[in-house]
């Protein structure tokens, strides 16, 4: 092709140097060379090398053998973030700390709450060991146990006072031996003439009116006993001024004699014989 040569210079006459074709590679070169240089490393790209997309790097959860976002690895009840907390496994699904244990814990059956450690197991039910107490006085029990009664707790003190036999004599429970008489339960040192409070000789007892009496109050209180010698009378009795007699007890109180035919004269509460009586 064809050129103009231009004179410049002290070499007038002389023709120019030929500028050779610039590639657009070598212009690439130079806008590299030309920029400013860095410490370290300087990588350079061919200009048609493939672009390769951006990967981001995000963190991850490994559990119950499986990857999970962070966002998603949550409690399968309330939908928390478990993160870094502990968690627990049932079927194959996590649960934060404290759905598991209320979903999942024997419940107390006097409080309702989870039982996580200590467990007292009683009348078919779980407890707390401080909330397994008496039903009626809230005292947990001691080495002594418990007594049930439909299906509840108590101890032996209010078992006793609320349920216990009691005794007839002094109403108090009955906690070891005990004597059955009259339809009714006694303590063995209670079981006494209810009179004199006499214990009975060779458990021999007489019955008045629904009360253990000794012999002589039996009598007493029945109107049997002779108003003479106060003995009681087993036998014939006469009847005489309102009083009960041994037959050979109803005498003269002036001859001592008998009165055997039951005739007589009173004067102030005391029988005579007629002959006697005259003399007064």
């Amino acid at each position: 092709p064809a050129h103009t040569w231009r004179l410049t210079g002290q070499h007038a006459g002389t023709p120019p140097i030929r500028p050779e074709p610039t590639r657009s590679s070598d212009v690439l070169q130079r806008k590299l060379l030309s920029l400013p240089k860095t410490s370290g490393r300087t990588d350079y790209l061919h200009p048609f090398a493939a672009v390769k997309p951006t990967v981001r790097v995000q963190q991850v959860v490994t559990a119950l053998g499986k990857v999970w976002h962070p966002e998603h690895f949550v409690c399968t009840e309330c939908e928390t973030e478990l993160g870094s907390r502990n968690f627990f496994e049932k079927d194959g699904r996590p649960y934060c700390e404290s759905d598991y244990f209320t979903l999942f814990s024997p419940h107390c059956a006097n409080c309702s709450k989870p039982i996580l450690n200590k467990m007292v197991t009683a009348l078919d039910k779980n407890w707390h060991p401080e909330c397994f107490c008496c039903v009626k006085c809230s005292r947990t029990f001691g080495d002594e146990g418990f007594h049930d009664r439909d299906n509840q707790q108590y101890c032996q003190q209010c078992f006793l006072t609320l349920f216990a036999s009691r005794c007839q004599g002094c109403s108090e429970p009955i906690l070891e031996n005990y004597i059955s008489a009259l339809n009714s339960l006694w303590h063995p040192q209670c079981f006494v003439c209810r009179e004199c409070y006499s214990p009975f000789v060779n458990g021999s007892f007489f019955e008045h009116e629904g009360k253990p009496l000794c012999e002589a109050h039996y009598h007493q209180s029945r109107g049997s006993m002779c108003q003479a010698c106060q003995q009681p009378i087993l036998g014939r009795c006469v009847t005489a001024m309102g009083a009960k007699f041994h037959p050979h007890h109803l005498v003269c109180q002036f001859c001592m004699k008998p009165l055997s035919k039951g005739c007589f004269k009173e004067q102030e509460n005391k029988p005579y014989c007629h002959p006697c009586f005259i003399k007064l």
